[in-house]
């Protein structure tokens, strides 16, 4: 754990804070944070700035009620930046929107960044404009029955590929099973963000549980 008083602020006493959302690993904003804001982040769990326009501390959420709860805070290896992971009650954006990081200002024409959130909004897009040809937008037209039909047959084949212990199989077979699950969620209204907050909350609860294994086991010795 790095102290605080080894952390690098700059000439105004600031310190620049990239906050990210603990989930989705996307960038919330940019903000700044002085030694007290810092401070005032650690004591309470949730993220507080320094305002360089009003010249005053400010925590997120106070008006908005959009809180960001603080799950680690790193530094970088010149001590001057931080990153903080947060899990968010709402929007980041004063504009209301999810990020602050939302407009273009280059794309690659050769080259791009694939993530389960691009490709889920590629199969909703196959089901709010349904494409001839497409096979998404077939299962959608379909309907449940025939999307549960194909997860139940994917996942025999993900058993059969791991039982024969072909990794390169499974791994082609997983990637079948989580298309046609992706295609279900759609589906029924389940997002990627749905998922991921459920595992985060076992994640804690583990994390509780490990916890009380240890006083226990300490109490028993």
């Amino acid at each position: 754990m790095i102290d605080i008083d080894n952390l690098k602020f700059d000439e105004k006493g600031l310190i620049p804070a990239v906050v990210i959302d603990a989930v989705s690993k996307k960038v919330l904003t940019v903000a700044y944070m002085n030694k007290e804001s810092l401070e005032i982040s650690i004591k309470e769990g949730k993220t507080c700035f320094w305002s360089r326009s009003r010249q005053e501390l400010w925590r997120k959420g106070e008006t908005s009620g959009n809180f960001q709860h603080i799950v680690n805070i790193q530094t970088d290896c010149d001590r001057d930046a931080l990153t903080v992971y947060v899990l968010k009650d709402g929007p980041a954006c004063h504009l209301g929107t999810d990020s602050c990081f939302n407009d273009d200002v280059y794309v690659s024409d050769t080259l791009s960044a694939f993530s389960l959130e691009a490709l889920m909004e590629m199969l909703v897009g196959r089901k709010t404009e349904m494409k001839e040809g497409s096979y998404t937008s077939y299962l959608f037209e379909k309907g449940i029955d025939k999307i549960l039909k194909k997860v139940g047959e994917e996942s025999t084949e993900v058993i059969i590929a791991a039982k024969d212990n072909d990794k390169k199989e499974t791994i082609y077979e997983i990637a079948d099973l989580t298309y046609h699950v992706m295609v279900m969620m759609i589906e029924m209204g389940i997002t990627i963000d749905d998922v991921m907050t459920e595992l985060a909350s076992r994640h804690v609860i583990d994390h509780k549980v490990k916890q009380e294994k240890m006083a226990s086991d300490k109490d028993d010795q």
